[in-house]
């Protein structure tokens, strides 16, 4: 075995008796578990019918949502049309114990950026907000505020707040979702 190679060899062993003997991976206590934070990510799971509204514009879409990853993640595969052509998005959706707050991101073919964003769940209100920084519809910068409010266990709405470089909060999106029987 050549030099380099040899190095390379003792370095990815390392790494890998590291990360096994990490405490996080140890037999005595094993990987995280889902807390209550993620029985309202769980809430979503199954397949749903959409109603968006943008401007005076309505389409319908489906969305499905997943826990993956041991119950920590909520898979979203959310699909419809926008301004006349197809629309899809994915998102993934957990909760962040060091942090305190639940945490996103989101892609969709629309933007070449993915969307990150954190917040807080008011249990009494029984609505999730969500915030973050970025691009615009013009590439600019802008802070998005989305509120999900849990109605009950099969109709959710999400609301899509944009505030751009003038200050001023602007709603751009509702969705209305129930749940497919």
């Amino acid at each position: 075995m050549n030099s380099k190679a040899s190095i390379a060899t003792r370095a990815a062993l390392l790494f890998a008796f590291a990360f096994i003997h990490h405490p996080a991976f140890s037999q005595e206590g094993g990987p995280p578990a889902p807390g209550p934070e993620h029985a309202l990510l769980k809430r979503l799971e199954g397949q749903w019918s959409a109603k968006m509204k943008m401007g005076d514009s309505e389409s319908a879409a489906t969305a499905t949502y997943k826990m993956e990853c041991g119950g920590m993640w909520l898979v979203s595969d959310f699909r419809g049309m926008m301004a006349g052509g197809p629309f899809q998005g994915r998102g993934l959706d957990g909760y962040d114990p060091a942090k305190g707050k639940y945490v996103s991101v989101w892609v969709d073919s629309w933007s070449t950026t993915p969307l990150m964003l954190e917040g807080t769940y008011d249990k009494e209100a029984k609505k999730l907000t969500m915030t973050g920084t970025g691009p615009g519809s013009d590439g600019s910068p802008v802070k998005y505020r989305m509120l999900t409010h849990y109605k009950d266990d099969n109709h959710h709405t999400f609301t899509m707040y944009v505030t751009g470089g003038g200050g001023q909060e602007q709603l751009v999106l509702t969705i209305d979702y129930q749940r497919k029987q």
